[in-house]
């Protein structure tokens, strides 16, 4: 039964909203560029950012904003998920010494040195910021082509 509502789920929230946009004629590539864009802007290692990067984003390349907003959305868990891995990535890249990342920790580091802290906080968001580049520019162009080939099947299977 699980499996049942699980493929319900994914026609009814996923599957059918994509395969509406294209019957109303969204193009598989305008679409596909916003599903990737989408998830790859909605896991920015800066959390707060990504609504507006989403929404540059579509205005930029003239993409389906609705679409891209919704994919945006949705993959904030994995946003949370993946702050550490950029951050941890970041500092690998950079050689940067290694910053405590507990609750514990980062609240001692503020009541130490409040402004020290902010530059040191800041210099690890940009590693992840930069970290989190360097994987965009492999995850968009594979999953545009990925995302258009399933969505050209989708759209043949319908016709």
């Amino acid at each position: 039964m699980a499996d049942s509502t699980r493929a319900g789920f994914f026609r009814r929230r996923i599957a059918r909203p994509i395969l509406d946009s294209l019957r109303q004629g969204v193009t598989p590539e305008k679409l596909a560029l916003s599903i990737a864009l989408g998830a790859a802007l909605g896991v920015f290692p800066l959390p707060g950012t990504t609504t507006a990067l989403c929404a540059l984003a579509a205005l930029l390349f003239r993409l389906n904003l609705p679409a891209i907003q919704i994919v945006n959305y949705s993959v904030y868990p994995a946003q949370l998920a993946l702050l550490l891995p950029f951050f941890r990535l970041g500092k690998w890249l950079f050689r940067a010494p290694h910053l405590p990342l507990s609750a514990t920790q980062l609240i001692a580091m503020m009541r130490a040195s409040y402004w020290g802290s902010l530059h040191t906080l800041w210099i690890t968001a940009w590693h992840g910021v930069v970290a989190w580049c360097l994987l965009g520019l492999a995850f968009v162009p594979l999953g545009y082509v990925i995302l258009l080939h399933l969505l050209r099947r989708m759209l043949r299977a319908q016709e």
